[in-house]
């Protein structure tokens, strides 16, 4: 069973993505599973800090998205928008180059509130980032859209 509400394959998470930081981290959903979602992000100039290593806030900004986005397709779009509450991240290892790949799981899902687990990945496996994420469910029609939608 889905944890989903409705239809969700006519969605395009890239259209609403354009003109935003997710494009320009280059963030990508890549699978949109029963159970999870599943997004990556390269590991180049956007996202590296002075050091040359991925930068904890590209990580934090991939793990919002990918939290948001499953929220977002959790709730009735018709009558339900999510927002960002709290957001945590504990860097757990450096990564350097290729991508970072996102898995967001819900650890719970209320009527009013949602709280996402992000495990960030490198290209070998390797957990980099986990981050737990809290989402506030209000009653109001999503305003998530592509940039001719957004008011």
């Amino acid at each position: 069973m889905s944890l989903w509400f409705g239809d969700v394959a006519g969605i395009d998470l890239t259209a609403m993505a354009s003109g935003t930081l997710i494009e320009n981290l280059g963030i990508e959903i890549v699978e949109v599973r029963d159970d999870a979602l599943v997004g990556r992000m390269p590991v180049d100039r956007r996202s590296v800090q002075p050091a040359g290593v991925l930068h904890g806030g590209a990580s934090v900004a991939l793990a919002e998205t990918l939290a948001s986005w499953a929220g977002y397709l959790a709730v009735d779009r018709e009558r339900f928008h999510v927002v960002g509450q709290e957001i945590n991240a504990n860097h757990i290892r450096p990564v350097f180059a290729g991508w970072v790949t996102a898995t967001a799981t819900p650890a719970a899902i209320g009527r009013r509130s949602q709280v996402w687990e992000v495990r960030i990945v490198d290209d070998a496996g390797r957990l980099a980032c986990i981050s737990r994420c809290t989402l506030a469910v209000i009653e109001q029609r999503s305003t998530y859209g592509k940039p001719e939608e957004r008011g």
